[in-house]
């Protein structure tokens, strides 16, 4: 075991290496900002709170925020604030939040996968089927070392409230609490599993792609034994079922004073739910099928991350997983099925969104992926023994080569990235630009410029600690052209010639229109629009332009 636990302590440095390297860079998204940064730093700082949608508790004179979107719970917002207490506000700093949440994720799925291996041994070999000293098994060993060092993994982890991966270990805690309960019946592990369901659900809502079908097939299995009447079935009382109910709706009671508040989530869901927001058609599963299964090659070999500066891959990873899966079949379909079909409906759930198929939502499948894997090439390495003796160094050498090419890939991967950004500070809307753009603000005396395009806002404000509050006027109505409003609250503005207005360069802007109807609303005004400052990526292409209007 000492073995074991210095492989897993290794494992967890090269992770904490590898995610925690520059981590100012990239440039600070909207997302973190929005979703945590800026109610974080303003309940330090004393500033008013702006709560997503007014949604708040008011206790001690303060808002306290319910939720930072309509599917998205403030537990990010909560738990950055003794992080950013203690060692001040600034990004390197917020995301010391999202790190500790990969590192402790990989800590909760080790041990799900292990209490996994565990459930399947004999009960005269395991005597204490619910003691929390389960030991470190080889597929959890193999899993935690191959997201260690995982493109896809390290560098959602360093951004990980852009991906929300904090739903994460809540997800794998109920995993492993659920595990526990199947196998040893114990009470507190069925509350615990019910706690983590209903954290992660609150962190964000898509944590039912996982805890959906988890609930289905462990139920499924419970009510099979209990009708065969089998002794593996644990019992359930009425006070354990209600001490668990009781524990899963607790971290929703946020989520249903919201709703009571603003109803936002159900108009979020029920507005969305043929077409969404960003014109995805949920009706059309083929079409939507396509797209994930395309981005499930794509999390596996990591090619997604363009914005960091390069595109780097592990070519090899699909087909390894898909190898060592299909082995791992072959040789104990028992472990390797029920997790595998854990996955796959997940991967089902992905179908369907109120928002657009972003590859980002895969930062919750992709852990499930290679611990499917992971549960394959340790099946085919501990069955070994079983084989033909001309076949055990061949399935012992397919096991180890498969997961060394995997792991090499993977590192020189995550390697380029780290160099690419170190040369690029990130793109588009991971700039490090927005450090200059905000400091120019600050320091220019520009405390609330109008931002006319989306991703400016919030990582001025959280930059800035509040010093500059750009005003958001473009309008959330429709992502291709300004609506009526636009236009009404723009004019207004117009009438001060100190106010500075905030664009996009024509080739980054985000919604389409509020450029041409900003200069064209000068014009019918008798006034002229000058650019006062271009901030550029250090590849030299223009991202943000701050203009200020003349009279003619």
């Amino acid at each position: 075991m000492t073995v074991r636990r210095t492989w897993l302590a290794v494992a967890l440095i090269l992770y904490l290496a590898l995610a925690g390297y520059q981590l100012e860079l990239p440039g600070l998204h909207y997302d973190e900002a929005k979703e945590a940064g800026v109610n974080a730093m303003q309940l330090l700082t004393g500033a008013p709170v702006t709560a997503f949608r007014d949604a708040g508790v008011s206790v001690g004179g303060r808002t306290w925020p319910l939720m930072v979107q309509d599917y998205i719970g403030a537990l990010n917002v909560y738990l950055a604030l003794p992080l950013l207490a203690l060692t001040g506000i600034g990004v390197p700093n917020l995301r010391l939040l999202p790190l500790l949440c990969g590192l402790l994720a990989l800590l909760l799925l080790e041990r799900a996968i292990s209490a996994w291996c565990a459930s399947l041994r004999r009960p005269d070999l395991d005597p204490a089927p619910d003691s929390l000293d389960t030991p470190i098994s080889l597929a959890g060993l193999f899993a935690v070392s191959l997201l260690a060092i995982s493109p896809s993994y390290v560098f959602w982890a360093r951004q990980g409230i852009f991906v929300t991966n904090l739903m994460l270990p809540f997800v794998f805690l109920c995993l492993w609490q659920g595990v526990r309960w199947l196998r040893g019946g114990q009470s507190r592990a069925l509350v615990m599993a019910a706690l983590g369901g209903g954290l992660a659900l609150y962190a964000k809502l898509s944590a039912y792609w996982v805890i959906v079908p988890f609930v289905l097939l462990a139920g499924g299995w419970w009510l099979w034994a209990r009708l065969r009447r089998s002794p593996a079935a644990p019992a359930l009382g009425w006070r354990t079922a209600t001490a668990a109910l009781a524990a899963f709706v607790l971290p929703l009671l946020p989520l249903l004073a919201f709703n009571w508040q603003t109803g936002g989530t159900w108009t979020s869901i029920g507005g969305n739910l043929g077409r969404s927001y960003y014109g995805v058609e949920n009706g059309d599963i083929a079409a939507n099928l396509l797209v994930r299964w395309a981005q499930v090659g794509q999390v596996l070999r990591g090619d997604q991350f363009w914005y960091l500066g390069g595109v780097f891959a592990n070519p090899l990873a699909p087909w390894l997983a898909a190898l060592l899966i299909l082995a791992g079949l072959w040789r104990s379909w028992r472990s390797v099925l029920p997790p595998l079909l854990l996955a796959a409906g997940a991967f089902v759930a992905s179908l369907f969104t109120v928002s657009d198929l972003f590859v980002t939502h895969y930062v919750l499948l992709q852990p499930l992926l290679v611990a499917v894997a992971a549960l394959g090439a340790a099946a085919l390495w501990e069955t070994r023994a079983t084989l033909r003796p001309l076949l055990r160094p061949v399935a012992a050498a397919g096991a180890a080569a498969a997961l060394i090419l995997w792991l090499a890939f993977d590192l020189a991967a995550g390697l380029h990235y780290h160099q690419a950004l170190a040369r690029s500070g990130g793109l588009a809307g991971h700039s490090d630009a927005s450090y200059h753009l905000a400091y120019h603000l600050q320091y220019n005396g520009m405390g609330s410029p109008l931002a006319l395009d989306w991703g400016i806002d919030a990582p001025v404000r959280f930059l800035t600690r509040g010093a500059v509050t750009p005003i958001e006027i473009f309008g959330y109505t429709s992502l291709a052209a300004p609506d009526a409003q636009y236009l009404a609250d723009l004019v207004p503005f117009l009438s001060n010639l100190d106010n500075r207005y905030l664009l996009h360069a024509p080739a980054a802007t985000v919604f389409a229109g509020r450029r041409e109807a900003f200069f064209a609303v000068v014009q019918s005004q008798g006034l002229h629009a000058a650019l006062e400052q271009v901030f550029s990526q250090r590849d030299g292409a223009p991202l943000y332009e701050l203009w200020r209007v003349y009279a003619q």
